[in-house]
């Protein structure tokens, strides 16, 4: 089997396409518990603190085989197995890790804990790269979390605060937060607005489309050449040397074939249509060849 250059190009952009739906990049950091008193419990009845990642994309991420640890001197602390098929995020969902110093029971249990101050780390699988980070203040109360929420119109962008109400596993913010389109529909319910502006929108383009090809039209007659009264672009009368090889022509041929002939090549040359030939006009008999005659065309019996 031939492998084509176009096979290769798709199987290309196949390739990032599932490497951009499984960005490690656009995982983040998003809320942290440090000291917990009083919330949740995990499956082991202990109460941790415990560390939330969140998946910013509109794609599945796998994130096994990356790193968590509260340590910048110590990047692959805590190593996610790669092995569990469950390490993986929808779009714009999120894990929680708890952080309890004992990986042993699961792939969702942090071999360290965690204390206020500290920093903690979201690390690529190649061990170096830090993905994303979230730092725990010192002063956080417990039971309290520091959190990231989404800001901005896409939401993909996060401004970091502290929260009260820690939501382990929910998403950060406000999850009513109305849409513009929702806030257009409340302020505009028959759709009036939209619909004037779509209107300008489309004149407007018409508009313009308008100005353009007005231009183009002037300009394009402004470079066409004059013509004659007759209707033809023509150049004129003819030049001597033409005037001289046309009497040369008749003087030496007869019947009034051949006249016509010379007379309608004159007219077509002064009218223009031999707008870039030289001055030399050709004019010979044709042989008596019954396959130029014109008597070939006609027919002995109408249908």
């Amino acid at each position: 089997m031939r492998f084509t250059r176009t096979t290769a190009i798709a199987a290309l952009l196949l390739a990032g396409a599932c490497l951009r739906a499984q960005n490690l990049t656009d995982l983040r950091v998003a809320e942290i518990v440090a000291v917990n008193e009083h919330g949740p419990v995990d499956g082991f009845g202990q109460r941790n603190g415990w560390i939330e990642i969140f998946n910013n994309s509109n794609g599945t991420v796998k994130f096994g085989g990356c790193y968590l640890t509260d340590d910048k001197d110590d990047l692959t602390k805590y190593h996610i197995p790669a092995s569990d098929r469950s390490t993986q995020v929808g779009p714009r969902q999120s894990v929680v890790f708890h952080a309890g110093g004992d990986a042993s029971h699961g792939t969702y249990y942090t071999n360290f804990t965690l204390a206020n101050g500290e920093t903690v780390y979201l690390v690529s699988n190649d061990g170096r790269t830090i993905i994303d980070e979230l730092a725990i203040p010192a002063d956080l109360p417990a039971d309290w979390s520091v959190v990231k929420v989404p800001a901005g119109v896409k939401k993909t962008d996060f401004t970091v605060g502290v929260s009260e109400k820690p939501t382990p596993g929910a998403y950060n913010g406000d999850v009513d937060a109305k849409t513009n389109s929702q806030i257009m529909k409340e302020k505009d319910p028959h759709g009036w607005v939209l619909t004037l502006i779509s209107v300008c929108v489309v004149f407007f383009a018409l508009a313009i489309l308008a100005f353009i090809f007005t231009a183009i039209g002037k300009a394009g007659d402004r470079e066409k050449p004059a013509k004659s009264p007759s209707g033809h672009v023509g150049k004129g009368a003819p030049t001597p040397e033409v005037a001289a090889a046309i009497a040369m022509a008749l003087s030496h041929e007869d019947g009034e074939e051949v006249c016509a002939a010379i007379a309608m090549a004159l007219e077509e040359y002064m009218g223009g249509v031999h707008d870039e030939e030289s001055f030399v006009i050709t004019i010979k008999p044709t042989p008596g060849s019954a396959w130029a005659g014109k008597e070939q065309g006609f027919r002995r019996l109408p249908r």
